[in-house]
């Protein structure tokens, strides 16, 4: 049986284990990746806009990896939408990584709940082969964290090298274009980058039972025997 030291740090990890699969649901499931401001170009250029006027032209974006909304302000009020990104829109943006950002967080919730069920494991007795015993742990969380982390700069990468924000705005906009004024990361993905921080603390929980600390042992005073002693 594990000590109580050991009991305690891996029930914890458990815990956090859980807690990470529940933010990367949690994430995934909610359109609150990024928000923004869209400038509606075309309408804003058609009557020569200036400064002051320009608030009339300018709109709200916000998103998720499934389904989104926009708010678009071409002069003639606010005009809400929703929209999904599958099937239709995602032929639109870059498909290939898109699809790898949803797989990626897909695998790490499963890693995640193996690690949840490892730890477990460990804080109930200590398991006959290194797979399942705080190898095997350290292994999981450091996938799951990791492949959290990948998505997480993918994600990034849409945003600002394929320009996510942009592409999703101007979908099916035939007669008006928007340009992206302002982007703003939101609290889905900050979720994601909590999730791939709370492996990271499973990863120190784990080193940390790997410690043996020194017992203290009372020293018993040793019976000093002498020649004379012997005599009598």
């Amino acid at each position: 049986m594990p000590g109580c030291f050991k009991k305690t740090l891996f029930a914890l990890a458990s815990l956090i284990s859980f807690v990470s699969f529940i933010l990367i649901v949690v994430a995934m499931g909610t359109p609150n990746w990024m928000t923004g401001k869209i400038l509606c170009k075309t309408g804003a250029d058609l009557v020569n806009a200036t400064d002051p006027e320009l608030v009339k032209f300018i709109g709200e974006i916000y998103y998720g990896l499934f389904q989104g909304g926009k708010i678009r302000q071409c002069g003639l009020g606010g005009r809400r939408s929703k929209f999904t990104i599958f099937p239709h829109m995602v032929k639109k943006l870059n498909t290939g990584l898109h699809v790898m950002i949803i797989l990626l967080l897909c695998v790490a919730i499963f890693f995640s709940l193996v690690s949840f069920g490892f730890c477990i494991l460990n804080a109930i007795k200590v398991p006959y082969r290194a797979i399942k015993g705080p190898a095997g742990v350290c292994l999981w969380n450091f996938l799951a964290g990791g492949l959290i982390a990948l998505a997480v700069t993918s994600f990034m990468a849409a945003v600002k090298l394929h320009r996510l924000t942009e592409r999703i705005a101007n979908f099916r906009e035939n007669v008006f274009q928007f340009v992206i004024l302002e982007e703003q990361f939101e609290d889905c993905f900050w979720l994601c980058v909590a999730s791939a921080t709370a492996h990271a603390v499973n990863l120190l929980l784990i080193a940390f039972s790997g410690i043996h600390f020194p017992k203290i042992k009372t020293k018993t005073e040793e019976a000093n025997v002498t020649a004379e002693d012997i005599m009598y």
